[in-house]
C-alpha cells in the first residue's frame, strides 16, 4: 500500500493523525512526518504497521487518552507533546472534513481546519490587533531587507501540508524563496509564524499548533502573550528548547541569523495606554 492509498484511506475512516498514532503504534512525530510528504522513504516495520491498520475495514474506537493545560509553558520544558480529547467506547468516528467543506463554511465563520477538524476562532481583540500591527510594521524593514522573502498577515489561508485536510491562518508569517502562484491561499509550510493568544486560542495556539507547525517544516515558531506580556520562541529548525523573552526585549529572528531584531518595548509603548 502506498502512503498516497493510505491518505485516502485516512480520509476515508476520519482518522486524525493522533488516532493513526495510538492505533498503530508508530510515533505521532513519523505519522506526521510521512503524511505531511516529510519522510519521504519511511522505514519498511513503519509501513508494515501502517498497513496492517489501513487494511482493517473498520478502525476500533478510541480507549483513552489525555487533554491538555493551557498555561503558558516554561521554557526550560521539554517539547510537549499533544493528545486530542478522544471518544467514548463505541461512538463511531466523526467524518474528517476537507477542503471542500472549508471553503462551504457560512460567510462570516472563522474557522481552521487541521487534520479533518474544525476550530472555530473568535474575533481578535483591539489589543490583538495593535501588537499584530506594530509587528508588521517591525518586519517590514526585514524583510525588504531580503527580497526572497514575503510578510503576509491575517486572515490570509495557509494550505500547510498542502493536502485536503488541513488550512490554517496565522496571525503573521513570513514565506521565503517559495514560487506560489495561487492568489486565493498560501500553499505550503511558511518559514517563519507568529501567533498572538488570545482567551479562545491559548491552548490551540500553544499545543495544538506548536505540533502541528514543527511536524509540517516551520523553521521558525514565536507564541506571544498579550496577558503576561511575554513571548516565546522556538527554533523549530533545530529542535532546540524554546526561548523566553518580555516585552521589555528585543528578539532576535533567527531564520535571519539575527540580524533582524524585533523591538517589544517600543510595542509597549503603544499598547500601554490600553494595559492600565
Amino acid at each position: 500500500m502506498t502512503v498516497k492509498e493510505m491518505l485516502e484511506r485516512k480520509r476515508e475512516l476520519g482518522l486524525t493523525n493522533e488516532m493513526i498514532a495510538q492505533k498503530s503504534g508508530v510515533p505521532l512525530a513519523t505519522v506526521q512526518k510521512i503524511f505531511a510528504g516529510i519522510t519521504k522513504a519511511p522505514r519498511r516495520d513503519t509501513i508494515r504497521k501502517l498497513e496492517l491498520l489501513f487494511s482493517l475495514r473498520e478502525i476500533p474506537p478510541q480507549t483513552d487518552g489525555s487533554g491538555f493545560s493551557d498555561t503558558f509553558p516554561d521554557a526550560s520544558s521539554e517539547a510537549l507533546h499533544v493528545a486530542e480529547p478522544v471518544l467514548p467506547y463505541g461512538t463511531p468516528c466523526p467524518r474528517a472534513y476537507t477542503l471542500e467543506d472549508y471553503y462551504a463554511l457560512p460567510e462570516g465563520r472563522r474557522a481552521e481546519l487541521i487534520n479533518g477538524v474544525f476550530y472555530d476562532m473568535a474575533a481578535p481583540s483591539r489589543i490583538h490587533q495593535l501588537i499584530l500591527l506594530q509587528l508588521a510594521y517591525q518586519f517590514v524593514p526585514c524583510v525588504e531587507a531580503h527580497p526572497e522573502c514575503e510578510l503576509y498577515v491575517a486572515p490570509c489561508d495557509v494550505c500547510l501540508n498542502q493536502d485536503d485536510s488541513t488550512m490554517v491562518q496565522p496571525d503573521l508569517f513570513i514565506a521565503c524563496g517559495k514560487e506560489d502562484r495561487d492568489l486565493s491561499r498560501f500553499n505550503g509550510a511558511p518559514d517563519f509564524i507568529i501567533e498572538i493568544l488570545s482567551p479562545s486560542s491559548r491552548s490551540h495556539d500553544l499545543f495544538r499548533k506548536l505540533n502541528l507547525y514543527r511536524f509540517s517544516g516551520v523553521r521558525e515558531y514565536w507564541i506571544i502573550d498579550p496577558d503576561s506580556l511575554k513571548i516565546l520562541t522556538y527554533d523549530l529548525e533545530h529542535d532546540s528548547l524554546p526561548e523566553r523573552y518580555t516585552f521589555h526585549d528585543t528578539v532576535p529572528v533567527l531564520i535571519s541569523e539575527s540580524k533582524c531584531r524585533i523591538r517589544f518595548s517600543q510595542i509597549l509603548r503603544k499598547i500601554q495606554p490600553y494595559l492600565d
